[in-house]
């Protein structure tokens, strides 16, 4: 199934998972089929009924998902874990740490290493990983930057 096409199911509440009911409120369905369900931009609140509120633009909201996919895997967030404590691994200490293979290993790494996550230098017969602090914090921000200060 196309990448868009499982996002409108997804996003459109036709999941087979009864947890997940679809909704039936038409203020949070768009008209245009194609277009992914998002809240109306005014929400009925006690203290104000007009309060406005931001979309995600497409392309965060893709950013995000693949992100939540990509860390929606054991492995790679431990790796990404594991990555966070230290200024940087190499391909056979993460190995140790997962129990896990170095094909296995350097499969999660090339992909955590596609997304912008983490880096690699090359030493020797050595490649070491670090992750990138700005490129996560870039995709929190862009999740979180609705929240209220505390």
């Amino acid at each position: 199934m196309p990448r868009e096409a499982y996002l409108m199911t997804t996003l459109s509440g036709s999941t087979s998972d009864a947890s997940f009911p679809a909704a039936t409120d038409r203020s949070m369905t768009s008209s245009n089929p194609s277009s992914p369900r998002r809240a109306s931009s005014t929400v009925g609140r006690d203290d104000d009924s007009s309060a406005e509120l931001k979309s995600l633009s497409e392309q965060d909201t893709l950013e995000l998902v693949s992100l939540f996919k990509l860390l929606a895997d054991e492995t790679r967030l431990h790796v990404l874990y594991y990555l966070t404590q230290c200024q940087e691994l190499n391909v056979g200490a993460i190995c140790r740490l997962l129990g896990q293979s170095q094909p296995a290993v350097s499969h999660h790494l090339a992909l955590l290493k596609g997304a912008g996550l983490i880096d690699m230098r090359r030493a020797g017969k050595h490649n070491y990983y670090r992750v990138v602090p700005h490129k996560i914090r870039e995709h929190l921000d862009t999740l979180f930057t609705a929240l209220p200060s505390r």
